[in-house]
């Protein structure tokens, strides 16, 4: 299982590469509907580092043509995505 924090690493690393491909990144901001101001921001959040996993998670060649640049593994990226969705633990009984 993968903590929140590689999650994050892991979906910065889905921005850099889509990022470093302007015809991934206009489709993204198409599909997202963000502007690049928007777009900025999402790297703040992890809702907003989620829809990132998500989207690429959603299209197969887009992932394992990330997986293969980053040389990880398919479920990384599907990892990542859960432990950003998982519930933050409020420490509460």
């Amino acid at each position: 299982m993968i903590n929140v924090e590689t999650a994050e690493v892991v979906a910065l690393q889905v921005f850099e590469f889509i990022a470093s491909s302007d015809e991934q990144l206009e489709r993204f901001m198409s599909v997202s509907g963000l502007d690049p101001t928007s777009l900025r921001q999402i790297v703040q959040s992890p809702h907003g580092l989620a829809g990132l996993l998500d989207y690429l998670c959603s299209d197969e060649s887009l992932l394992l043509a990330f997986c293969e640049t980053a040389g990880i593994r398919p479920q990384t990226p599907v990892q990542a995505l859960v432990a950003l969705q998982r519930p933050a633990s409020t420490g509460a009984l």
